[in-house]
């Protein structure tokens, strides 16, 4: 009996995906997994997110937990390989699950998880995004495990001799309710997907206005540090890619709305040339242009 459970343990680990991961050092007490510039799929099974721990002391502060439950379990073992410490808490930045889905994994280890107050509105769904379009293997254990700990305003967290401010960004912006943590010990910002610096932002599900006005107050915070949620730049300028696409976007599509050109000929107009060679641009772009024009229309009736 005991050598067919052995057995069995063993046929499952070979069963399940290796993520590969190996975290950066971004400075002395931070590291991160930097995701892969691609859309989720089986071949990454969707490592296409960056998942940051920082070491505050006693205990690691964890910001998104990543795609999947061994995504996860992978990420804090490579950590635990740089010192072995415990974790006090997750921090999901927003709802997208590429960002959260790794909070099963956390549940299991008695880790406290905190979130926007988005999350208490979120309905679980048979199937997630995530769950479509990425390998079972991949997937295995993978539940869906929203925060228990809401962030309505701001909410501060002491460690040591060391805070955290937990700040939602209160209005729309990448998404519904997007938090940034911030460090002043560290002069570090997580701002989750507010930050794209290796392909374009997709703006679906947020506001072009609300997020511009998110990004020009983290550009007046006082931090050396703005790791988003996509690419690998982690200073001040990581935030300019985004900001320019996002500005140019705005003032190009609300200005051919003013001049009454019709939205078929706005997606065709609008190419903005500086960038193209970015990442996703054929794939998102137009689509982009599409969602400035339907949301640029609704705020100037």
């Amino acid at each position: 009996m005991k050598s067919l459970l052995i057995f069995i343990v063993f046929f499952h680990s070979l069963l399940a995906y290796d993520y590969a991961l190996e975290p950066t050092e971004v400075s002395e007490t931070t590291h991160c997994f930097f995701g892969l510039s691609e859309v989720m799929d089986e071949r990454n099974n969707g490592n296409m997110s960056n998942s940051c721990f920082v070491n505050m002391g006693t205990s690691y502060l964890v910001i998104d937990s990543g795609p999947t439950y061994q995504y996860a379990a992978q990420a804090y073992k490579k950590m635990k390989d740089i010192k072995n410490l415990p974790i006090s808490y997750v921090v999901n930045t927003h709802v997208h699950d590429d960002h959260w889905l790794g909070n099963s994994y956390y549940k299991e280890l008695g880790v406290q998880i905190i979130g926007s107050r988005a999350f208490k509105d979120e309905p679980k769904v048979e199937i997630t995004r995530m769950q479509k379009r990425i390998s079972p293997d991949a997937y295995a254990k993978t539940t869906q495990v929203f925060p228990t700990i809401l962030v309505k305003d701001k909410k501060t967290l002491n460690f040591d001799s060391k805070k955290v401010q937990i700040i939602s960004v209160n209005k729309k912006a990448h998404t519904d309710s997007d938090l940034l943590v911030y460090i002043p010990s560290e002069k570090m910002v997580f701002v989750g997907d507010l930050v794209f610096n290796d392909r374009l932002p997709s703006i679906r599900d947020g506001s072009l206005t609300g997020w511009l006005a998110a990004l020009d107050e983290v550009r007046l915070m006082d931090v050396e540090y703005i790791i988003g949620g996509h690419g690998k730049v982690v200073d001040r300028s990581s935030i300019d890619m985004t900001y320019n696409y996002i500005k140019t976007l705005r003032e190009r599509v609300a200005s051919l709305i003013e001049d009454g050109e019709e939205i078929g000929d706005v997606v065709n107009m609008v190419t903005m040339d500086k960038f193209k060679n970015v990442n996703f641009y054929d794939s998102m772009h137009r689509q982009n242009v599409e969602i400035a024009y339907r949301m640029l229309e609704w705020e100037s009736e």
